[in-house]
């Protein structure tokens, strides 16, 4: 599992932009490196309810990308576990049994992107 903290990231001119007076301004969130070679399985706008969590399952051969837009969540993938606030996101490794847990006041909303090296991605609940 990668974890990448919003408040760690350092603010800059997007690449388009004149640098002496830009417009747009970015955080990279990840780069090719961090993601697998395949194609796009798929891009949703999530949403998990108070108190709510979804199921423990894992994908054969995609990997899976969460970045909390609203909320406060806790993630575990395989044997470690992290706290997630507005902004972060994590990396989830193909193969590696997940699940989400929302600890916070409010409902939680996510963007997942899944990212398969197969044709399909499938899905395997534990």
């Amino acid at each position: 599992m990668k974890i990448v903290r919003s408040a760690d990231i350092e603010i800059i001119p997007a690449s388009h932009e004149d640098i002496e007076s830009p417009r747009v301004f970015k955080k990279i969130i990840l780069q090719m490196a961090d993601i697998i070679d395949g194609r796009i399985q798929m891009i949703n706008w999530a949403f998990l309810p108070v108190g709510k969590s979804f199921r423990g399952h894992y994908h054969e051969d995609m990997q899976e990308i969460f970045i909390l837009i609203k909320g406060e969540a806790q993630i575990f993938v395989n044997n470690e576990q992290a706290e997630l606030c507005e902004g972060d996101t994590v990396v989830v490794p193909v193969g590696s049994v997940h699940r989400m847990e929302n600890i916070g006041k409010n409902d939680i909303e996510y963007i997942v992107i899944g990212v398969a090296k197969g044709t399909r991605g499938r899905t395997i609940i534990v």
